[in-house]
């Protein structure tokens, strides 16, 4: 067995175990092989932000979830995707002023790939500010922070988007 000191002081061990290995590896029939050669689909995951109060914006998000589910079914994969709101975006999931609410109920019957979280920090400090009761549409979910729930998702590794 020989060492050498290798760039930036570190030791590597050479041996002939090389040789050993591609003498001792087990046969395998051709259908294990190809087998194995076919990758296996991880899902996908998929965060898309809304932060304004556009309608435009709301619906470029909805657009961006519908195509990205339709693609990933034409290829056989599974996805899934969260629309988190928070900031002026928690129109969005507003059951009274969402411009887009029609096309949120219609969506959560279709695309159950997609869910909607809205900001709970966001609709308390829209309560005080308005002085009633903040209704949620019934397909989204309240989450106590919408910042940090884009950042737990991310840090699982989820893919974040801001259309």
């Amino acid at each position: 067995m020989k060492t050498n000191r290798a760039r930036h002081g570190r030791w590597l061990v050479r041996s002939s175990t090389k040789r050993l290995a591609t003498t001792q590896a087990p046969k395998r029939s051709p259908l294990a092989a190809m087998a194995r050669a076919v990758p296996v689909s991880k899902p996908h995951y998929l965060i898309l932000q809304v932060n304004t109060n556009d309608p435009a914006a709301m619906n470029l998000t909805l657009n961006n979830a519908t195509n990205v589910t339709q693609h990933y079914k034409e290829l056989g994969e599974k996805v899934k995707i969260e629309v988190v709101t928070f900031g002026p975006g928690l129109h969005m999931l507003r059951e009274d002023t969402s411009p887009v609410k029609a096309r949120i109920e219609q969506m959560a019957l279709s695309t159950p790939e997609v869910s909607f979280k809205a900001c709970g920090n966001t609709q308390e400090k829209m309560h005080q500010a308005e002085h009633k009761d903040i209704p949620i549409v019934s397909q989204a979910q309240v989450v106590k922070s919408g910042v940090v729930r884009v950042m737990e998702l991310q840090e699982t590794g989820w893919t974040y988007v801001k259309p």
